[in-house]
C-alpha cells in the first residue's frame, strides 16, 4: 500500500463519507448529492430507493468508483480510493467490485459464455480455470444449456442472468446494482432477484441496488432513501 494511503478503522466494508457531488457548471452548479455518509458491511444487502432524478445513479457511481465526488472520501476495505490513481481504481473495480445496470450490456458478437469471461479476461486471466469458473456460474443462474448462445438469441431475463453471472466472475467483495429488475417483467424480474440473493448469501458479498420496487426493497437487509440529495432514514426487513 502507498504511504499516501491512509488506512481506516472499523470492520465496514465500504464506507462514504460526507460525499457532495455536483454537475453543471461553476456558474450554475446542480447539487445532486450532499452530506452523504453511508457504511456497508460485510454480507450486508442494502437498497436504496428514491424519486426519479434523486441522484440514485449517481451515488451507485461514486461507490463504484465510476465517478469521483466533488468532495468527501471513500474507503473500502479500510484503504482509502479517493487518492487513487485512475489505474488503480480500475484494477480496484475490476477485482473488487462487480456490476449490473438495468440493461445488460452483453457484447452481442460473443456467447453468453464468453460474455462472462470478459472481466477476467480483462485482467489478464485465461485458460481452462476461467472458462469452467464462467461456465458453473451460467449454471447456477440455469443457463448451463445457452453457452453458447449470443445475447440477441437469449431472453431479457436470460440475458440479465447472464449479466449477473459476469459480475460475479472475478468473486467480488461488494455488488452494486442499479435497477437490475426494472427492464424485466415481474416473473423475471423475481427470478433474476432470487438469484442475487441466493449467489451473494453463498458467497459472503455485500449488495447494494439501487430499485424503484418496494417489494424487493424490504426483502434486503436494510432499506435507506436518497431525497434532496441526502440518504435519509431506514427500514428494517
Amino acid at each position: 500500500m502507498s504511504k499516501h494511503i491512509k488506512q481506516q478503522e472499523g470492520n465496514n466494508l465500504l464506507q462514504a463519507v460526507n460525499i457532495h457531488k455536483s454537475y453543471g457548471t461553476k456558474a450554475n452548479p446542480v447539487q445532486v448529492l450532499r452530506r452523504v455518509n453511508l457504511e456497508i458491511s460485510p454480507g450486508e444487502m442494502l437498497a436504496i430507493v428514491g424519486a426519479s432524478g434523486s441522484g440514485k445513479t449517481t451515488l451507485l457511481q461514486l461507490l463504484g468508483c465510476l465517478d469521483v465526488p466533488d468532495k468527501g472520501s471513500l474507503w473500502f476495505a479500510g484503504q482509502g480510493l479517493t487518492e487513487l490513481s485512475e489505474n488503480r481504481l480500475a484494477a480496484h473495480r475490476n477485482k473488487n467490485i462487480g456490476f449490473i445496470f438495468q440493461f445488460h450490456y452483453l457484447l452481442p458478437e460473443f456467447s453468453a459464455l464468453e460474455n462472462v469471461m470478459m472481466p477476467g479476461l480483462i485482467a489478464g486471466l485465461a485458460g481452462e480455470k476461467l472458462q469452467e469458473d464462467a461456465h458453473q456460474l451460467l449454471k447456477q443462474v440455469g443457463l448451463e444449456h445457452r453457452v453458447t448462445h449470443r445475447s440477441g438469441e437469449l431472453s431479457g431475463g436470460e440475458q440479465q442472468r447472464v449479466a449477473l453471472a459476469r459480475a460475479l466472475i472475478r468473486q467480488p467483495a461488494l455488488l452494486l446494482a442499479d435497477e437490475p429488475t426494472g427492464n424485466l417483467d415481474s416473473a423475471s424480474g423475481q427470478q433474476v432477484f432470487e438469484l442475487l440473493t441466493e449467489l451473494c448469501q453463498t458467497r459472503s458479498m455485500s449488495v447494494a441496488m439501487v430499485t424503484h420496487n418496494m417489494e424487493l426493497a424490504r426483502s434486503m437487509d436494510r432499506c435507506l432513501t436518497l431525497k434532496d440529495g441526502c440518504l435519509q432514514g431506514m427500514m428494517a426487513s
